[in-house]
């Protein structure tokens, strides 16, 4: 237990933590990656530490690389006392929060430096190295990360680390290799992060090196439905290792729900079976971690029958897409706009007949602007839409990222009309499925909350001879198991469950191939023809901007 002056500050600490937390914005935070760790928790990470390391940390030389106001130095002064720590540093790079550890905390040992600590654990005369990490990193996701200061991280990690960083992944990666790095041999440490890279393509880097350079001892993955942060959406994973190449037959506990000292399940596993699995968050094997993957293996898969795509991302839906009404009503022409569907919480069917003019059969009908005449052309031609679009510099839309890329900046991203789609992003347990299919008949193209499913090869070929198939290719991707959809896709905080295409295109297939066995055959031909290149379904999509965070300090 704390003393009773390590308690009053203690609760000190979280208050300065809320003021701390409520004088910046929620997107600001989330921009920044900063979201403080249950004091709690933090705890109960510190006690699993000094439970598997016992003797091996007498005296302990304490840091965290991401400090905060101090939560997991809170921790280490509950668990292991102040008589153990031989030495602490923290680094910090907001200003505030570090005043805020500096006199919290220094009269309890605790050195504080402020910067940023993939700058400084780079420089020559570093601090000397601690034995023991509690961190919970920033998470800051790669699309916050601008280029050159992403190519100097993953220069950074490969020259310290040897490790390939894929540009897709989060700041909390970068820390936790430089932090490893920096580490003693034979050190502890514990690290609070997102559980995407379980999952993930760009995770592989992060996965082959827990596996492979470390002795990694625990993964406890919380219940999604068990939000560890009040104020982030989240799916959360502790990672516990020692900084020693792991034994050829060392075996991992992967914990799931509850929480580290009390998990709901638990399985152990051989270095062997992760090496081979593309997503760990199938363990531990229990009913409410519902992660199983798809059967297809080496067998057809929906991304041989279908090329998957995003839908549109038009930078600002509110300005850019309109009810086909009010764009009539403005005057605006026709052929600079498209018939786009609405947001899937307002579709309320599942089969979209369309009317004369390709629009769907919906109210309201919505259209989104849809034009690649130059401006010079534009405002005599079409002066309406003109003075519209003129209206984007005053609200601020023309300083968008994706509507500065583009020429001229109003030209959406071009898709044809998809015949089948699936939802992007969605909830559902058991037998209720995640994401629903969606049948299209009509013309409309969809934006980026929405998964686009074009037929192909075998498949294109049978629907254009059979045109009536169409209704018996819905019927079977309406059979896809919530159980599949959730096992490929990935969990968030809260029970919000997403898929990428590439996700998407994993599923097996065997229903398909069971009922046109020629489609097999086409398909085998199709791998033949590729042989030796990867397949459209093992290549990682990049991840566009969501608004999901997660959890620093």
């Amino acid at each position: 237990m704390l003393a009773k002056h390590e308690h009053a500050v203690e609760v000190r600490r979280q208050a300065i933590q809320a003021a701390l937390d409520s004088s910046k914005s929620a997107a600001e935070r989330n921009r920044l990656g900063q979201f403080a760790t249950p004091y709690a928790l933090a705890v109960e990470i510190a006690r699993y530490v000094e439970s598997i390391a016992g003797n091996r940390l007498r005296a302990i030389r304490f840091a965290d690389p991401a400090i905060g106001a101090g939560s997991f130095y809170s921790a280490a002064l509950e668990v292991f006392g102040l008589a153990r720590i031989e030495s602490a540093i923290g680094v910090e790079i907001d200003t505030a929060f570090c005043d805020a550890a500096r006199d919290l905390w220094a009269s309890f040992g605790l050195e504080v430096v402020q910067g940023d600590f993939t700058r400084l654990v780079a420089s020559s005369g570093w601090s000397a190295a601690p034995n023991l990490i509690l961190t919970n990193p920033p998470y800051v996701r790669h699309h916050h990360i601008d280029r050159k200061e992403k190519e100097r991280l993953q220069s950074l990690a490969y020259q310290m680390a040897g490790v390939n960083v894929n540009g897709l992944a989060g700041l909390y990666v970068y820390f936790l290799l430089l932090a490893t790095t920096w580490m003693e041999d034979g050190g502890y440490a514990a690290w609070l992060v997102p559980s995407e890279f379980m999952d993930v393509n760009y995770g592989i880097a992060l996965k082959r090196y827990l596996t492979n350079r470390v002795t990694l001892i625990r993964v406890h993955r919380f219940d999604p439905h068990d939000l560890q942060f009040n104020d982030a959406l989240v799916s959360s994973v502790v990672l516990v290792f020692q900084k020693t190449p792991p034994h050829a037959e060392h075996r991992v506990e992967f914990t799931f729900g509850g929480g580290m000292l009390n998990p709901l399940a638990s399985d152990s596993v051989t270095l062997e079976q992760l090496h081979d699995l593309r997503k760990w968050t199938v363990y531990p094997r229990h009913t409410r971690n519902d992660r199983r993957t798809s059967s297809a293996g080496n067998d057809v898969a929906l991304g041989d029958l279908f090329r998957i795509q995003r839908g549109i991302a038009t930078g600002n839906n509110r300005f850019f897409i309109l009810e086909r009404r009010d764009a009539e009503r403005r005057g605006f022409p026709m052929h600079c706009l498209r018939p786009i569907l609405p947001a899937p919480r307002f579709l309320k069917t599942t089969v979209i007949a369309a009317d004369q003019d390709g629009y769907p059969c919906i109210e309201p009908q919505l259209c989104v602007i849809d034009c690649d005449l130059p401006e010079a052309v534009l405002r005599v031609q079409h002066p309406d839409l003109w003075e519209y679009l003129q209206t984007a510099e005053t609200l601020g839309i023309k300083n968008g990222y994706l509507i500065g890329k583009r020429n001229p900046w109003y030209r959406q991203e071009q898709r044809d009309p998809a015949p089948f789609l699936c939802t992007y992003m969605g909830r559902g347990t058991e037998e209720k499925r995640p994401f629903r299919f969606i049948w299209n008949q009509s013309s409309a193209i969809a934006t980026n909350l929405y998964l686009m499913l074009y037929p192909k090869g075998g498949l294109a070929w049978l629907l254009r001879e059979h045109p009536e198939y169409c209704a018996d290719v819905f019927a079977l991707l309406e059979q896809v198991t919530g159980h599949e959809l959730r096992g490929e896709g990935r969990t968030y905080g809260g029970g919000l469950h997403k898929i990428e295409p590439s996700e998407l295109a994993r599923i097996s297939a065997s229903a398909f191939t069971d009922k046109w066995p020629e489609i097999r055959s086409a398909v085998y031909r199709q791998w033949g023809l590729f042989d030796g290149v990867s397949r459209a379904s093992d290549i990682e999509q990049p991840v566009p901007s969501d608004g999901l965070h997660a959890a620093r300090r």
